[in-house]
């Protein structure tokens, strides 16, 4: 493909971009051959290692070959937006040099925060044995008590639900209560509230 300007080496910037977005091997050269030392001084000068340097123009190198497609003429100029993308490269690369990161490996695994076996085997039966006291109360005092205790809403609402006083909301909250602490009293050890007042 023959490109759009008779000398590469002095071409515009943004004609090489489009005509490489094109498909054009001899402008991406062209280009890259122009560019590249511009980006590595530029990091250079901001991380001060070759090395860092180096791989820091390979990334805003990249990420210009896959603007290219998407470059708008006009917009901003090829330089000026590489070295944008080139210091924030290199802020990024910074900040995590800050950060003090360590390599993967030597990241250990994250506590598993999931209950093991015992603890699930204790909490199911936690709850069937306060599914089974629930049940034993009287209608009302379970609604009351569900809502209050178990879903969280406050007195006012239960009342609401229920058709009834708030008054009378706690009556049966109260009551609930202490019919649920008396059945699952005896069951303290065996449910592991042994140690709990």
């Amino acid at each position: 493909m023959a490109m759009p300007f008779d000398d590469p080496a002095t071409a515009p910037e943004e004609a090489l971009l489009a005509a490489f977005a094109a498909g054009d091997r001899a402008a991406a050269r062209a280009l890259t051959l122009r560019l590249t030392p511009l980006v590595l001084a530029h990091a250079y000068r901001l991380l001060g290692c070759r090395a860092e340097a180096e791989e820091v123009a390979q990334e805003a190198m990249l990420r210009l070959w896959r603007q290219a497609p998407r470059w708008r003429p006009g917009e901003a100029k090829v330089t000026t937006w590489l070295y944008r993308v080139t210091a924030n490269l290199c802020i990024d690369r910074r900040r995590r040099a800050r950060g003090g990161s360590v390599p993967l490996d030597a990241v250990p695994e994250p506590p598993d925060a999931s209950p093991g076996a015992a603890e699930r085997m204790q909490a199911r039966a936690r709850a069937e044995a306060l599914q089974a006291a629930l049940d034993d109360l009287p209608e009302r005092q379970r609604q009351a008590v569900v809502l209050r205790h178990i879903e969280g809403l406050a007195n006012p609402e239960i009342a609401e639900i229920m058709g009834a006083s708030i008054e009378a909301v706690e009556s049966l909250t109260t009551r609930g209560r202490r019919a649920l602490a008396a059945a699952l009293a005896a069951r303290k050890e065996e449910l592991g509230y042994a140690d709990e007042r």
